[in-house]
């Protein structure tokens, strides 16, 4: 086999690269309860990928959101939506292990369509819609089962911790 027969092209292969959890942790200062994200798939540097998020009865923010009828926070899934762009950002730059935060600058846009209750698994699709320097603004779309649960713009700086 040459080498050129080796070389596998991950678009033309439809295996687009994952983002795990450890990587995540050497990206986002998060930690839980507050990292949002479990891993990142279908991930085109630069442009867009999936986060995932699963989401459990344990989490924090069911028990008292509410107790009678857990469902997640609206902000939790912004949250979550951001913590997938700000991977996907930092990813694109290979800033691993770097002393680099990303700052929410604005959120424009926000919806919320629909409820997520423990045990739902949230796919956070980001896109990347403009970059000028340090700051990145991103489309997101949350779902769960393929149904839009909430979607908003956000506009995030990279810059030294």
């Amino acid at each position: 086999m040459t080498t050129q027969e080796a070389h596998v092209d991950p678009v033309e292969s439809k295996e687009l690269p994952e983002i795990n959890l450890e990587q995540i942790m050497r990206i986002l200062p998060h930690r839980p309860p507050m990292l949002m994200v479990d891993r990142l798939t279908e991930v085109i540097p630069g442009e867009s990928a999936v986060g995932i998020k699963k989401t459990s009865a344990d989490d924090w923010y069911f028990k008292g959101h509410f107790p009678k009828k857990a469902v997640m926070p609206g902000v939790m899934i912004i949250e979550a939506l951001a913590q997938t762009a700000a991977t996907l950002a930092m990813h694109s730059l290979n800033l691993y292990d770097e002393d680099k935060l990303v700052y929410f600058l604005g959120i424009d846009e926000a919806r919320f369509r629909k409820m997520v209750f423990p045990g739902d698994v949230l796919h956070l699709e980001v896109f990347r819609t403009h970059r000028r320097g340090n700051v990145w603004r991103f489309k997101g779309v949350a779902k769960v089962n393929g149904e839009v649960v909430a979607e908003a713009l956000k506009t995030a700086m990279i810059a030294d911790n």
